[in-house]
C-alpha cells in the first residue's frame, strides 16, 4: 500500500501546560510536548512536520541536545506522566525512538542533557517521586548511572554542562527549598559540590551557558527575581592566596574536583540579581552561540518569561557591565494567566513564550526598526480533547469545538508572494465557561454550539470577521457579504465583565481613540468599559491576544429545551432545521428536540431511544434524519410532506432496529449518510462497520412506504472499537464509496464499499489506505468530517480573485484543473488535543 494516499496537510495542536515543555534546536526546529506526543514545528515554514508518538502519559519536558560545535542536533529527549524518558534519534531528518530510561517512580517534570565522547549522552532528569537521576546512554542501551533523593522536596529544573577546561560534567538543581544545588560527577557518582543560597521562595529554572572559559549559571524563582552566578578555574598558586583587604570583591565560594588524580579549584560567585518582573519568573534561557566569520560567538543575552504575562531580554550594558533589561515584550488583555517558559531562535532574531493555555506567543526582531520586537504568526491549537468538528458548507474553513472550552475556526492562509497556503487559527468565536461538545453549521456565517450544559447557543459571524475572512482567504468581500445579512451585521462581540454570552458591538458602540482632553466620568459605570473589542484589520492570521479578545462572534439565540448536557447536533442541507440530543439514562430524556433555524423555536420532540444520542446526521437531501445510540439501535425520521397548518418541517418515525433486529452489540458511536443519500454506514464498539439501505424516494423526493431498509454490506470488523464513520462526498472512479473509519487506538482507516458485491463473502470491501504511525492521532478519533466538495482548500484560489472564482462555483469547478479534482481533503478531530486534515488522492487509491 503506497504511503502517498494520504498526506498531512494540517496539525493544529499547542503546547502542554507544564514549565519545561518546549525547546528550540539549533537547526531551527521547535520540539515541544502535546498531549502524549512531541511535536516538531517549523517556524519558517510554519507547520508541525512531525509527531513522535511514544508516550502513554502527557509528555511534561522536552529537550534537544545540544552539540558544542553549535550544528543542528540529532537527539531529543522528552519525559512525561508515564514515569519514562525517552531519547529520539534523528536520521536524515526523520526521528525515531532510540532509547527508554524507566525508573522514576513519578511524573518526569524536568530533563537536561549533553554529549560525551564516543557518541555516549548524558542525561539528568527530576521527577516528582522527589529525586534526580543521572542516566548514560550509548546507543540502544540505557543505565541509571546515580539516584540523588531529596527527601520531601521537589527539584523544578536540572541543566548540565561540562566543567570548564575539563571533561568532568556539572549537574545544577534548583527545587522547592529556595537554593540551587551543585553536583559534579566523580567515578560515575554524583558528589555535592556547592549549594548556592540567595532565593526566597520555590526555583523555578536553571541554565548554564558557557562563555569563554567560563561558566554562568542563571536561577529564576517565584521571588520573581533572577539570579546569575558565575563559575570559574582558579589557577595554582592565587588558588588561596590571601585576601587584600583594600579591593571590595563579591563572596567566592570554592570547590575542588579530582579528574584523573589531577585536581581543579572552581570558585562560584553572585554576577547580578535581575528584578523587573512582577511575578513569578518559570523560565530562563540563554542566547545561543552562533557562528560568525567562521568564529563560534557567544552572546551575553538572557531570556526570562514570567507570570505576569511578559518576558524580557537582559544583557551587560557595554561601558559599564551592568546587566539591564534590553526588551521587555508581552501581552496585554485577556483572562488568562502569563507564560510558562521561553526560548530564542538560533540566531537571536526570534523569541517565543509558551503560556498556561498551551497558546504559543512568537516575537521577531523589526528589520526596518532598530530594537523593535514585533509579534509574528505561530501554531496555534486547542488543549484538551477536541470533540466535534465541521466545515462550512463551501470547503474554505473548518469549525472545532474541544474540551478546552473554546470554538476555533481554521483556514488555508497563503503569505504575500508564497506558494505554499498554510492552515491558521484565524478566529476564536466561543471562548466559554464549560467545556464544548458539539456543534453544527448553518449556513456559512452561522453555528449552533453544545457544551455540558443544558443550553444551545446560536452564533453568527460579525462584519468585523467577515471582511478579515475575505482579506485571508482571497475571496472577495461582495461574494462573502451577498451569502449573509449585511445590512445588519454588528461588527463583533465582546464578553461583558461578569458573563458568559458574547454581545454584539456594533458600530455606534465603538470606543473611539481618546482624545488628548480627559473628560471626567459621569458615572461610576463610565469607569468599566462596556466593550473590550477593537475591530481588526487582518493581512495574516492573528496572534493569541487578538485571539482571546477581538475574534469572538456574538451569539444570536439561546435554546432551552433539554433537561441535560448537550450531546450532540446535527443541521439539515437545506439549512431549515436543527436537530439537538442530550445525556439520557432514561427514555423521557432520549428524545431529539427539532429547532426551526427560521423561527429558533422548538418544533418537534422525536421519542424513541431509551439511552444518550450518540450522533446524528440528515441525509444529503435533507429529506430524512438518522439518530444512533448507547441503546445499540439506530432509528430513521422522514420529513412529513408540507402542509398548509403547519409551516414548519415536521418529521415522522420511518424505520429503527429494536432490541431482535440491532446487529450492533455495543454502543453505535457514530453514522454517516453515502452523497446519493442512499445508504447510511453506522459505527460501533463492537469493531463492526455495517452500511444500510437503501433508502428509496418518490418522484417528488419523498421516501417511499413501507421502508425495506436492511444491512446491505456485509459486517465489517475493523479490529478496533470504531469512534467514527464518515462517507466521502465524491464517488470512485468506479462508482464505488469511500469511507474513512476513525478508530480509538487513534488510526484512520480508508474502505472502499461497492454496493453490487455480493456482501456474503466480504468481497464488497476494500481496504484503500490508512493514516501511518506519525499521522495518526496518540488518542480516540472523535469526530471525521470530509471537505464538502472536491480539490484541496486553499489551492483552487491560484485563479484569478474575482469573477472567475464565482463562475468556477456556478460551473462546479468545470475549469478547475483536473489534477486539483482529484484530490479530497479529510478533517479529523482526536482527543490527543488535535485537529488534523488529510489531502488523499482519489487516483493514488
Amino acid at each position: 500500500m503506497a504511503a502517498s494516499v494520504m498526506q498531512t496537510c494540517h496539525v493544529a495542536c499547542c503546547a502542554n501546560r507544564t514549565p519545561n515543555v518546549l525547546s528550540w534546536g539549533r537547526g531551527g526546529t521547535i520540539a515541544f510536548g502535546t498531549c502524549n506526543s512531541v511535536a516538531l514545528y517549523d517556524p519558517q515554514e510554519r507547520s508541525v512536520v512531525a509527531v513522535l508518538d511514544g508516550h502513554t502519559g502527557r509528555v511534561n519536558t522536552v529537550q534537544w541536545v545540544h552539540r558544542e560545535e553549535g550544528g543542528p542536533e540529532s537527539h531529543l529527549v522528552s519525559g512525561g506522566s508515564d514515569n519514562r524518558l525517552i531519547v529520539w534519534e534523528g536520521q536524515s531528518g526523520k526521528f525515531s525512538k532510540s532509547v527508554e530510561c524507566k525508573g522514576h517512580t513519578g511524573p518526569v517534570c524536568a530533563v537536561d542533557a549533553i554529549h560525551l565522547e564516543d557518541s555516549k549522552i548524558l542525561v539528568a532528569s527530576s521527577a516528582s517521586d522527589s529525586t534526580v537521576r543521572l542516566w548514560l546512554c550509548d546507543g540502544a542501551k540505557a543505565e541509571c548511572l546515580h539516584t540523588l533523593s531529596f527527601g520531601s522536596g521537589f527539584m523544578m529544573d536540572v541543566s548540565l554542562v561540562l566543567l570548564p577546561g575539563s571533561r568532568v560534567p556539572i549537574l545544577a538543581c534548583g527545587g522547592d527549598d529556595s537554593r540551587v544545588h551543585l553536583y559534579v560527577q566523580f567515578n560515575g557518582q554524583l558528589q555535592k559540590a556547592m549549594v548556592l543560597q540567595g532565593h526566597e521562595d520555590w526555583v523555578r529554572g536553571v541554565e548554564w551557558a558557557s562563555i569563554g572559559g567560563e561558566l554562568l549559571l542563571a536561577s529564576c524563582s517565584q521571588d520573581c527575581l533572577i539570579r546569575v552566578w558565575r563559575l570559574c578555574a582558579k589557577s595554582g598558586p592565587d588558588a588561596c592566596t590571601e585576601d587584600d583587604h583594600a579591593i571590595i570583591k563579591m563572596k567566592e565560594d570554592v570547590f575542588e574536583v579530582k579528574e584523573r588524580d589531577v585536581s581543579s579549584v572552581f570558585a562560584v560567585s553572585l554576577e547580578t540579581v535581575l528584578a523587573g518582573h512582577e511575578n513569578w519568573v518559570y523560565g530562563v534561557h540563554w542566547q545561543p552561540p552562533f557562528y560568525k566569520g567562521g568564529v563560534l560567538q557567544h552572546p551575553l543575552s538572557l531570556l526570562s518569561a514570567s507570570m505576569d504575562k511578559t518576558m524580557i531580554l537582559w544583557a551587560p550594558e557595554e561601558g559599564s557591565g551592568v546587566w539591564v533589561e534590553q526588551v521587555r515584550v508581552g501581552e496585554v488583555g485577556g483572562n488568562t494567566l502569563g507564560f510558562y517558559g521561553c526560548q530564542m531562535s538560533p540566531d537571536g532574531s526570534m523569541i517565543v513564550a509558551h503560556a498556561f493555555h498551551g497558546a504559543l506567543h512568537l516575537w521577531y526582531k523589526d528589520q526596518n526598526k532598530e530594537g523593535e520586537w514585533s509579534p509574528g504568526v505561530i501554531i496555534s491549537g486547542h488543549f484538551n480533547a477536541v470533540q466535534d468538528l465541521s466545515w462550512d458548507p463551501d470547503g474554505e474553513f473548518v469549525l472545532s469545538v474541544g474540551s478546552d472550552q473554546t470554538t476555533r475556526l481554521f483556514t488555508p492562509w497563503r503569505k504575500r508572494g508564497g506558494t505554499q497556503a498554510t492552515w491558521h487559527e484565524i478566529s476564536r468565536p466561543q471562548i466559554h465557561g464549560y467545556d464544548m461538545q458539539c456543534l453544527a453549521m448553518v449556513g456559512r456565517f452561522q453555528f449552533v454550539s453544545g457544551a455540558d450544559e443544558k443550553v444551545l447557543r446560536v452564533f453568527h459571524a460579525p462584519r468585523n470577521f467577515v471582511e478579515n475572512f475575505a482579506n485571508i482567504s482571497g475571496i472577495p468581500l461582495e461574494t462573502l457579504l451577498a451569502s449573509s445579512d449585511a445590512a445588519n451585521l454588528p461588527e463583533g462581540a465582546s464578553t461583558p465583565a461578569l458573563g458568559l454570552s458574547n454581545k454584539a458591538v456594533f458600530q455606534g458602540d465603538l470606543v473611539p481613540k481618546t482624545s488628548e482632553k480627559e473628560e471626567p466620568f459621569n458615572s461610576i459605570s463610565d469607569q468599566y468599559q462596556e466593550s473590550y473589542f477593537h475591530p481588526l484589520n487582518l493581512t495574516e492570521p492573528p496572534p493569541e491576544d487578538h485571539l482571546l479578545q477581538n475574534t469572538l462572534w456574538p451569539e444570536v439565540q439561546k435554546l432551552y429545551g433539554h433537561g441535560f448536557e448537550m450531546f450532540c447536533l446535527a443541521s439539515d442541507s437545506a439549512r431549515t432545521v436543527v436537530a439537538s440530543a442530550c445525556k439520557a439514562s432514561k427514555a423521557e430524556h432520549a428524545s431529539v428536540l427539532l429547532w426551526s433555524t427560521a423561527s429558533w423555536r422548538q418544533v418537534q420532540a422525536l421519542p424513541c431511544h431509551t439511552l444518550t444520542i450518540t450522533q446524528m446526521a440528515f441525509s444529503p437531501n435533507a429529506r430524512l434524519l438518522l439518530a444512533v445510540s448507547r441503546d445499540r439501535t439506530w432509528s430513521l425520521w422522514r420529513r412529513n410532506p408540507p402542509t398548509p397548518e403547519s409551516l414548519e418541517p415536521q418529521f415522522s418515525l420511518y424505520a429503527h432496529t429494536g432490541k431482535d433486529t440491532a446487529i450492533h452489540s455495543r454502543i453505535i458511536w457514530s453514522c454517516d449518510w453515502s452523497p446519493d443519500s442512499k445508504y447510511f454506514a453506522t459505527s460501533s464498539r463492537d469493531k463492526k462497520i455495517i452500511v444500510w439501505g437503501p433508502c428509496r424516494f418518490e418522484d417528488n423526493g419523498d421516501p417511499v412506504l413501507p421502508p425495506e431498509i436492511q444491512p446491505c454490506s456485509s459486517i465489517l470488523d475493523v479490529g478496533d472499537s470504531a469512534t467514527a464513520v464518515a462517507f466521502c462526498p465524491v464517488l470512485c472512479s468506479d462508482h464505488s464509496y469511500l469511507l474513512a473509519v476513525g478508530l480509538e487506538c487513534g488510526r484512520i482507516l480508508l474502505y472502499r464499499w461497492s454496493p453490487g458485491q455480493e456482501p456474503a463473502g466480504g468481497q464488497d470491501w476494500s481496504m484503500c489506505g490508512e493514516t501511518d504511525a506519525s499521522q495518526s492521532h496518540a488518542l480516540a478519533v472523535k469526530r471525521l468530517r470530509w471537505r464538502p466538495r472536491a480539490g484541496r482548500a486553499g489551492k483552487e484560489s491560484s485563479s484569478p480573485v474575482g469573477v472567475t472564482r464565482e463562475k468556477d462555483r456556478q460551473t462546479d469547478g468545470e475549469n478547475q484543473t483536473e489534477e486539483e479534482s482529484s484530490w479530497v481533503q479529510l478533517a479529523s478531530a482526536g482527543a490527543d488535543h488535535s485537529v488534523k486534515i488529510f489531502s488523499i488522492n482519489k487516483q493514488a487509491l
